[in-house]
C-alpha cells in the first residue's frame, strides 16, 4: 500500500491517502514515490508515480498549480490546472489533492458527508488565511471536521521574526507558537498554529499532527532537510474524496 489513511472519525463515504516517499519508482535525491511535477525529476518518472496513486485510490487526482496563496477552488474545474492552494467538492469521486514537502496538509470532511477539501498550509498560506477560505467555500465551520496531515514538526522549524509577525499581526495569541532560539530566530510550531486558526473559525473537532518531515527522512520528503544538505527533494501528497 502507498502511504496512509487518516486516522480521524470521519463519515463512512470519506476516503483519505497521504503519501510517503516509498512505492514509486524515482530515484537518486527522489527516491521513490516523487508526485511533484515542478520538483526536477524525471518527468516519466513523476507520471508513473501518480498513475500509482491512482491505481491504489480508483480514480484520478484533480491537482493544483499551487503558489502559497489562499484560494480555494471548487472541483471538478473546467480549463488549465487551477492556480490555488485548497481545493474542495461537494461531488462524490472528485479526488482533491496538494503536494507537499514541509507544508501542512490539512483535510476537510462535513459532518454528514457531503462535502470534501483539502488545504496547503505552509506558513505562507496559513498567515494569509487558506484556512479560513476553505472553511468558508465549503460552508460553517462548527459543521466541519479537520485532520492535520505531515508537516515539518516544532523542534526543526526555524523562522525568523517576519514569520512570527504575520501571525501574530491577526492573532496575539499566536506567539504560544513559538519558541525563541535567539538571534531574531524562532522554533515554529505550524501544527498549533494550524488548530488555533481552524479552532477560530469554528472547526473545533482536529485530529492528525505530530508528524515531522525533516525527522523521519525514510518516510518523507522535506524541503528543510534537503536545503541545509545541498540536495533536491521530491513531494508528497495528501488526497481526500467521497465514495
Amino acid at each position: 500500500m502507498i502511504g496512509f489513511a487518516a486516522d480521524w472519525p470521519a463519515p463512512a463515504n470519506i476516503r483519505t491517502l497521504m503519501t510517503t516517499r516509498s512505492g514509486g519508482v524515482s530515484s537518486g535525491d527522489y527516491a521513490s514515490l516523487n508526485l511533484g511535477m515542478n520538483a526536477g525529476d524525471d518527468l516519466e518518472a513523476v507520471r508513473e508515480n501518480r498513475s500509482r496513486v491512482v491505481a491504489q485510490v480508483g480514480l484520478e487526482a484533480r491537482w493544483l498549480n499551487q503558489v502559497h496563496g489562499m484560494n480555494a477552488v471548487k472541483l471538478p474545474h473546467i480549463g488549465e490546472t487551477p492556480v490555488a492552494d485548497a481545493a474542495w467538492t461537494d461531488q462524490a469521486g472528485v479526488v482533491c489533492a496538494v503536494t507537499i514537502a514541509d507544508c501542512l496538509p490539512v483535510c476537510f470532511a462535513r459532518r454528514d458527508g457531503t462535502a470534501v477539501a483539502v488545504a496547503h498550509a505552509g506558513w505562507k498560506g496559513l498567515s494569509a488565511g487558506v484556512l479560513e477560505t476553505t472553511i468558508q467555500a465549503m460552508g460553517e465551520g462548527r459543521d466541519l471536521m479537520a485532520w492535520l496531515g505531515a508537516a515539518i514538526g516544532p523542534e526543526r522549524f526555524e523562522v525568523g521574526d517576519e514569520v512570527r509577525a504575520a501571525f501574530l499581526a491577526s492573532d496575539t495569541g499566536a506567539g504560544l507558537a513559538f519558541r525563541d532560539r535567539g538571534n531574531g530566530k524562532w522554533l515554529c510550531d505550524l501544527y498549533a498554529l494550524a488548530r488555533r486558526r481552524l479552532n477560530r473559525t469554528g472547526v473545533t473537532a482536529v485530529f492528525g499532527g505530530g508528524f515531522c518531515t525533516y525527522g523521519e527522512p525514510d518516510r518523507f520528503f522535506s524541503h528543510r532537510r534537503a536545503t541545509h544538505a545541498g540536495t533536491r527533494t521530491g513531494r508528497m501528497a495528501a488526497l481526500i474524496w467521497m465514495e
